[in-house]
């Protein structure tokens, strides 16, 4: 079963005629544990289909299955149920609240959904050292690097034990170097921890690191390409990477 699945999924926004269609009857589905990313110009739906994805907007037509559930049929609180327990989110900017530490951030999830301050710092923890952070659980955003504030950021979608992880380019305010660093830890949370992540992406680059790559145009598939083998820098583990900060 898709961990995730579009059928037939449109969204227009305006009304009469003022109508901009962001997505057209578009129909995909991302397997337990793989990589996808999309790519597309400016405009071409990428924002919106992610936030279809997320429960955080309401197709015009068609529907969004999270494991086989539809989100069509669910009310507001239902969604942020949903939300919370089975998503993880990762955004360009980080979204970290400045005056928590690295391991309130990640536990903050955990928090909200009621879990107990001792056992949410716990598994907050446990996420912070898989992804290189062990000695910063107590470092404020502002004392942590972009690439490192991100690693908070994985560390956050994940703390929660999700099946899918939506990443809206994650690494667009990052240097090249950093780029890399949390492009291997996606392909890590596929590979390693099980997790389907679908990413968003201006950067072939790192869209390469990716089993699959959709190509929107015009709210539409217009191509898509399945990398069976990734390219030798892409499969290295380069320690010098995943240590950068």
């Amino acid at each position: 079963m898709a961990i995730v699945e579009t059928r037939v999924l449109s969204k227009v926004y305006g009304s009469g005629d003022v109508t901009v269609a962001a997505l057209r009857g578009l129909t995909l589905a991302v397997e337990p544990g793989a990589f996808v990313a999309v790519m597309g110009p400016s405009g071409c739906g990428k924002s919106t289909l992610l936030q279809l994805l997320g429960g955080l907007d309401r197709p015009s037509s068609g529907d969004v299955l999270i494991e086989g559930r539809a989100l069509a049929g669910l009310s507001d609180d239902e969604l942020t149920a949903l939300r919370r327990r089975r998503i993880g989110f990762v955004f360009q900017t980080y979204n970290l609240i400045p005056v928590l530490s690295a391991v309130e951030n990640v536990a903050l999830p955990l928090a909200l959904d009621g879990v107990r301050p001792a056992e949410a710092q716990a598994r907050a923890a446990t996420w912070l050292e898989r992804v290189g952070l062990g000695d910063r659980l107590e470092h404020r955003p502002s004392q942590l690097s972009g690439g490192q504030q991100q690693r908070v950021a994985v560390a956050r979608a994940l703390v929660a034990d999700p099946a899918l992880v939506l990443a809206d380019e994650p690494t667009g305010n990052l240097d090249s170097r950093s780029a890399d660093a949390i492009a291997q830890l996606l392909r890590q949370v596929a590979d390693s921890w099980g997790r389907s992540v679908l990413m968003v992406t201006h950067d072939p680059r790192i869209a390469a690191y990716a089993d699959r790559i959709i190509f929107l145009k015009d709210g539409t598939i217009v191509d898509e390409t399945r990398l069976a083998a990734a390219p030798q820098a892409v499969l290295a583990a380069d320690a010098s990477l995943m240590e950068a900060r």
